[in-house]
């Protein structure tokens, strides 16, 4: 890999921190900070540009697991703790490894290879036209060209794409929208992001697609609709 890996390590455990520091430097091509403190550590992350996580599961105060939820679309992780009761959890919620205190360096490299495999793969399909999104436990990669309109439903969103084809996937509707192009997709309601080149025809007050879907207008949205539909 080209460029340096960005990664941040939550733990509230000084020592811990300096072992990660110490195995990052020694592993080359990474860029880490580290947070004592996880609300400033998940706030850094949101920041954006961040590919990988070191999360520590037991904190005064939180858990990694409820950190990892928080975590921004793309956003890698790795648990670190010393307890084995959580490993299950962190599976399910797509963990890259989970590394059981204390671990080694060799262990730890072979953590930090299967992030860099998932970086290199979201990059990969980005450059491609294509996002990769959470359905269930696993995520799923979906063509730009195939996507109709993204709907928000009430902790997830539904991706209606062409052939009839609609995905569920747990991740929100703005977070979709942090990953499509802008000048490819516009948001029309709160509820709503459509692709421009599925538009078949348009108001102030709607949207029709060429599945043969009308949806409705957001009032905030449909000045900057018009102006957009209009240079197309």
């Amino acid at each position: 890999m080209s460029d340096k890996i960005r990664c941040i390590a939550i733990d509230d455990e000084p020592l811990a921190l300096e072992i990660i520091k110490k195995f990052c430097e020694r592993a080359g091509d990474i860029e880490l900070q580290t947070y004592s403190d996880p609300e400033a550590g998940l706030a850094a992350i949101r920041e954006g540009g961040v590919d990988l996580a070191f999360l520590d599961i037991e904190m005064e105060g939180t858990n990694g697991l409820a950190i990892a939820g928080e975590l921004p679309v793309g956003t890698c992780f790795i648990f670190t703790t010393a307890y084995l009761d959580y490993a299950l959890d962190g599976f399910n919620l797509d963990a890259i490894d989970y590394l059981h205190k204390p671990f080694s360096y060799d262990r730890f490299l072979t953590a930090l290879g299967k992030a860099r495999r998932r970086i290199e793969y979201a990059k990969h399909e980005r450059s491609n036209g294509n996002i990769i999104v959470k359905q269930e436990y696993n995520n799923i990669t979906i063509p730009l060209n195939d996507i109709i309109y993204v709907e928000a439903m009430e902790g997830y969103s539904k991706i209606f794409r062409t052939g009839g084809v609609c995905t569920v996937s747990r991740v929100i509707l703005k977070s979709i929208g942090a990953m499509l192009p802008a000048n490819k997709f516009v948001r029309i309601h709160r509820s709503y992001i459509v692709a421009v080149d599925k538009i078949t025809g348009f108001t102030r007050q709607n949207v029709t697609l060429e599945s043969g879907v009308t949806l409705p207008v957001g009032r905030q949205y449909s000045a900057v609709i018009t102006q957009l539909l209009n240079k197309h």
